[in-house]
């Protein structure tokens, strides 16, 4: 499903409605590229929050059962788009979202500073490749815009099912914004579990 999506990309920008699409539901601001792409293939880069994280009280909590059972999602989410590289935070809850796509990728973490968006998008967008990137409701949103991207409205502390789809080619910058597992709270985009919802593209 999600290679559908990736193929509909330039359509859906071009503000041409989509299909309707099973579980998801998608927004495409298209926005200019901020400099020039990568010869040859596009980047793609998914990011997302980290999954939930239990309530213990300490600065670097492990997921929850439900935040393991939305990892695995993401994996199965992402088994098909070859996957490039995996990058995470520094954190147990980060690195554990991450883990299970980039297993399944036969891929290692690398972790970057959360701290210094502008570098790691410099980096993403110099190369060519699919990449996968777990931050933080804070960091994730900034990181979508060093990359050009729209990030859309503000992430909340509650929201866990977003992910972003930023794609670099060479007329420029498509965002796609859905949400993946189970809804969680605070979601802009709601979607009942397993329920048809439509693309919807808005062109920046």
């Amino acid at each position: 499903m999600l290679r559908t999506l990736l193929l509909l990309a330039p359509l859906l920008a071009s503000g041409v409605p989509g299909p309707s699409l099973p579980g998801l539901r998608a927004s495409v601001p298209g926005r200019p590229a901020s400099a020039p792409s990568p010869s040859g293939d596009s980047v793609v880069v998914f990011l997302v929050r980290h999954a939930e994280k239990s309530d213990d009280g300490s600065k670097d909590p492990p997921l929850t059962a439900a935040g393991r059972a939305r990892a695995a999602r993401l994996a199965r989410v992402l088994a098909d788009v070859g996957l490039t590289a995996v990058y995470s935070t520094d954190y147990r809850r980060t690195r554990a979202t991450a883990e299970p796509a980039a297993r399944a990728a036969a891929l290692d973490v690398r972790t970057y500073d959360p701290k210094r968006p502008a570098d790691l998008a410099s980096r993403l967008r110099s190369t060519a490749g699919r990449y996968l990137v777990v931050g933080h409701s804070n960091t994730v949103p900034e990181l979508v815009r060093a990359l050009g991207g729209d990030p859309g409205p503000d992430m909340s502390e509650a929201e866990y099912d977003r992910l972003y789809v930023v794609s670099i080619g060479g007329t420029g910058v498509t965002t796609l914004r859905l949400h993946y597992g189970e809804r969680s709270g605070g979601g802009t985009m709601g979607h009942p579990a397993g329920a048809g919802a439509r693309a919807q593209a808005t062109q920046g």
